[in-house]
């Protein structure tokens, strides 16, 4: 007797033809059989994790099969079918998860976190939600490109709670990109149901909000998911816009396998296993005589044996093995930037403000790379608060030169996305402070892509830092040491206009990703000779800006300008190193005049609890211990938020402070 199932209204239009409809159902079934087998292997303690998407196969098959090969996609972990429909070789998918050197991250992340960029697949991270920016930015990237791609990005329905969601949504709606963003309603986030994270109607609703096009579709009709893909894919191809689809479906598993489905009603189960997506399309084309008993039964022992083989080769081999030089020779990528350095001739300089080489270095990359682009709030028309950025909306274009709305998580993802497509971003956060709205985005995506699975994002984030200037505690903080624990960004830091314009532009060609921090005090304070053609100063060296026998002071932006006024005004022969990057540190350095001196004062702006001058000295004590003097000193910021009041500020930072502690040193 045949079993009794839920009826589907399957629709094939005459542009489906038979042959697609058996790869539709050839798709399903192969990613069905490999999560059979995977919960077989995880039984018997083969594997030790999986996250399931059975029932749910309709919606990574009918997504990809309606994309062009070329078309970025951006999955979850429950989209096995996008990995398989793209033909990703099973042995390595594998390898992937069971962490094996054949896999695409070198053992150094599970599951699906990884990227292809070979299949055309950028795989998640485990915060739900940044995945959705970087599609935004990788469609950017095709329609600055006039290419008829699309970027298309997986969202559950637990992840629309994210505020990454709401960013990327709306900056997709704003600059018209084509992106579709797929929303897999499955009933649970984990084990919270979908009346307590949404009280809207639907989450298509969401969509509308933003002025996108949001449609709700059956996510477990393979052919509805794919001819609605089809057609709308069809249509942003031509006039580039994204959409908001939401497929109502259902987890007939665990979140993964250990937290099982005791939450879930019984009957709630028993319904939409009526709906298996796979059980009613085969039967489908059994009854309309798209395929035969035989089809099916020869399809599915093909796909088992590959399977079964595909799975004893990953098995097979050997355990992943590193050295400590290797792991931490692919923390930044080691391609050399193509440096434009030209010889200076005196004749070549002139005066220039801090903030004047900031907007000449930006100028010159602007002229010499055609593919960066310049993001942040206000930099067009307005030329940011700052005006580094004045008349580059005339000279550059829109194109080049984008205002974005206040969303700094999904302005740093959409830098990634477009670096996927080969472009190099410039984002400017109005306030350094500001950048731990986009906290996640750079120390889970931006620092970790190259390390993870080989691709360094080429973004520089630019960060009028610093205090001194009586703007209060949202406005003046020292957040570089934030970042310098996070291992793949490299942390600039110049202290002059000649550092200045030629470490920007080092970065700017930089094959990875660069913070690069500029005191706002120094901007219209500051003033050096800078050569007006492009030169680069090379990123991770420290300079002695003076020489001198009594002590080392060690310090960057700011503090040097301090360090060389106290020098002055206590007539001390002390030497003063410039770090100039805070990382990598130029060690080196720092241990020659060490050993010169045998005294060291570390001074900087930031408050002295987990400031860089824990670091340094550290590191000095550990290697140069026989060659100090005296103890190492820190001088540094009290350890409270940034006060407003000019007397309190001043108190506040280390400048009366240094000067004692100095003395201490030197008289020890």
């Amino acid at each position: 007797m045949k079993e009794e199932r839920a009826p589907f209204d399957y629709h094939v239009k005459k542009s489906t033809t038979s042959e697609r409809l058996q790869e539709l159902y050839s798709s399903m079934l192969y990613s069905r059989l490999i999560e059979e087998k995977m919960l077989k292997l995880l039984r018997q303690g083969r594997i030790s994790k999986w996250f399931s998407g059975i029932g749910q196969e309709a919606i990574s098959v009918g997504v990809t099969l309606a994309l062009e090969s070329t078309d970025l996609i951006f999955p979850l972990h429950r989209n096995l079918g996008v990995f398989t429909s793209r033909l990703v070789p099973l042995d390595r998918l594998v390898a992937q998860w069971q962490g094996k050197n054949n896999g695409f991250t070198n053992g150094r992340d599970r599951s699906f976190h990884f990227g292809s960029l070979e299949h055309h697949i950028v795989g998640m991270i485990s915060h739900l939600g940044p995945q959705l920016s970087l599609a935004v930015g990788a469609a950017l990237a095709y329609k600055l490109g006039n290419k008829t791609n699309i970027a298309v990005a997986f969202s559950g329905e637990g992840g629309t709670s994210e505020g990454e969601f709401h960013e990327a949504l709306n900056l997709a709606a704003v600059w018209k990109v084509p992106a579709i963003f797929i929303i897999e309603n499955n009933g649970y986030a984990l084990s919270t149901p979908t009346h307590q994270q949404y009280a809207c109607a639907s989450l298509s609703d969401k969509g509308k909000g933003y002025g996108m096009k949001a449609i709700q579709i059956d996510g477990n009709n393979v052919l509805e998911v794919y001819q609605v893909i089809t057609k709308i894919a069809r249509k942003i191809r031509k006039n580039p816009q994204p959409v908001l689809i939401e497929c109502m479906t259902f987890r007939m598993r665990g979140h993964e396998e250990a937290s099982g489905t005791k939450y879930v009603p019984k009957e709630l189960l028993d319904e939409w296993s009526q709906k298996d997506p796979l059980k009613n399309f085969e039967q489908y084309l059994l009854d309309t005589g798209i395929i035969d008993i035989n089809y099916v039964q020869q399809t599915r022992a093909n796909l088992e044996k590959h399977i079964e083989d595909s799975i004893e080769t990953a098995f097979a081999e050997s355990d992943v093995e590193s050295s400590v030089e290797k792991e931490l020779g692919d923390v930044y990528c080691d391609k050399e930037a193509n440096q434009f350095a030209k010889p200076v001739q005196e004749a070549d300089q002139r005066t220039l403000r801090y903030i004047d080489s900031i907007r000449e270095a930006l100028w010159q990359a602007m002229e010499l790379d055609p593919k960066l682009l310049l993001l942040g709030q206000d930099i067009a028309d307005y030329g940011g608060v700052f005006k580094a950025t004045e008349g580059f909306l005339d000279k550059f274009g829109a194109d080049r030169v984008l205002n974005t709305p206040l969303c700094e998580s999904a302005v740093i993802g959409a830098g990634v996305g477009l670096s996927l497509e080969g472009y190099r971003s410039m984002i400017e956060m109005q306030f350094a402070d500001f950048v731990s709205c986009g906290f996640n985005q750079i120390v889970n995506n931006l620092a970790k892509l190259n390390y993870r699975w080989g691709h360094s994002p080429k973004v520089v984030i630019r960060m009028p830092t610093g205090g001194n200037v009586g703007a209060g505690p949202f406005h003046s903080q020292s957040t570089e040491s934030w970042f310098v624990h996070v291992p793949g960004l490299k942390i600039v830091y110049p202290s002059n206009a000649y550092d200045a314009k030629g470490l920007l532009m080092a970065a700017l060609q930089d094959p990875g990703p660069v913070m690069f921090f500029e005191h706002k005090y120094l901007y219209r304070t500051n003033e050096s000779l800078v050569p007006e053609t492009p030169y680069t100063l090379n990123i991770g060296e420290a300079k002695v800006v003076r020489e001198g026998q009594l002590a080392t002071v060690i310090s960057y932006g700011l503090g040097i300008q301090w360090a060389i006024e106290s020098r002055e005004a206590l007539g001390l022969d002390i030497e003063i190193i410039d770090l100039c990057t805070l990382s990598p540190i130029d060690f080196a350095t720092i241990g020659v005049s060490v050993k010169k001196t045998g005294r060291v004062i570390i001074l900087h702006e930031a408050t002295l609890t987990g400031g860089v001058g824990g670091e340094l000295a550290a590191h000095i004590a550990e290697h140069y211990f026989e060659y100090l003097d005296a103890p190492i000193m820190r001088s540094a910021s009290l350890d409270t938020p940034v006060p407003f009041a000019k007397s309190l500020e001043q108190l506040f930072l280390p400048v009366a402070r240094f000067r004692e502690q100095l003395a201490q040193l030197v008289n020890y």
